[in-house]
């Protein structure tokens, strides 16, 4: 099934003007979409596919944020070791 999804989204990503990396991560987007539905019904779990994928935007955004704080304290840390060295002299 999740196969077929994933070929499903090649198909769509095609209509809708997806090419490369975008139309691969648009069909991987779908296939996982359908299996984590498919594993949800099999437990008896009620969430809409609107739900699912605000959770997965969410994630995204979490995990971009994270990414910046952390570039962001390393800039922290190579300012102040050039700080260090500047008034060391």
């Amino acid at each position: 099934m999740v196969r077929r999804n994933k070929l499903v989204g090649i198909w769509a990503a095609k209509r809708l003007g997806l090419v490369g990396e975008s139309a691969k991560a648009y069909s991987d987007d779908l296939a996982k979409l359908s299996r984590i539905r498919c594993e949800f019904n099999a437990a008896g779990v009620v969430r809409s596919d609107d739900q699912v994928l605000h959770i997965k935007s969410q994630c995204r955004l979490d995990e971009g944020n994270k990414k910046h704080a952390m570039r962001a304290a390393a800039s922290d840390v190579a300012l102040a070791q050039i700080g260090r060295n500047f008034w060391s002299k």
